[in-house]
């Protein structure tokens, strides 16, 4: 199983820095309804490598309420994230090599170092705003299209 943060261990930084990390949310994936139908669009940003994965969503302190991050891996294997120096609630989804829903947590504790198990095999994590999942009725089972 590989253990992903969502940001690993860094330097502390000023207390008075707040404005923390922009990102720019070029790509998009639809989430698709049993019969196909599009339920939302996600704006994101790509994690294709180990760097950016391993940076996650660290240092970001907002995102606009359509967009958020997607990790992709290599292979579909079991994953798991926790919320280490990241200071949002997210929505983390694993999705599997078919961009099959498998698991959802909804509304994660920042900062925490509580693991979060995919449960199943996923070669995607979409991590979103807290609360998108149930606001866009996002269910496992559901698909992703990029």
């Amino acid at each position: 199983m590989l253990l992903n943060a969502c940001g690993e261990p860094e330097k502390k930084k000023n207390p008075t820095e707040t404005k923390g990390r922009v990102l720019e949310y070029t790509n998009t994936l639809s989430f698709l309804s049993a019969d196909g139908e599009v339920v939302s669009t996600l704006r994101f940003v790509k994690a294709d490598n180990e760097a950016e994965r391993n940076q996650g969503l660290m240092d970001v302190n907002s995102m606009p309420s359509d967009a958020g991050m997607v990790f992709y891996f290599d292979t579909e294997e079991p994953q798991s994230f926790y919320m280490m120096n990241t200071p949002l609630s997210l929505d983390i989804m694993y999705v599997n090599a078919d961009s099959v829903i498998v698991n959802i947590y909804k509304s994660t504790t920042p900062f925490s170092s509580k693991t979060l198990p995919s449960g199943e095999p996923a070669k995607y994590v979409v991590e979103t705003n807290a609360g998108y999942s149930i606001s866009n009725d996002i269910k496992e089972g559901m698909k992703v299209r990029f």
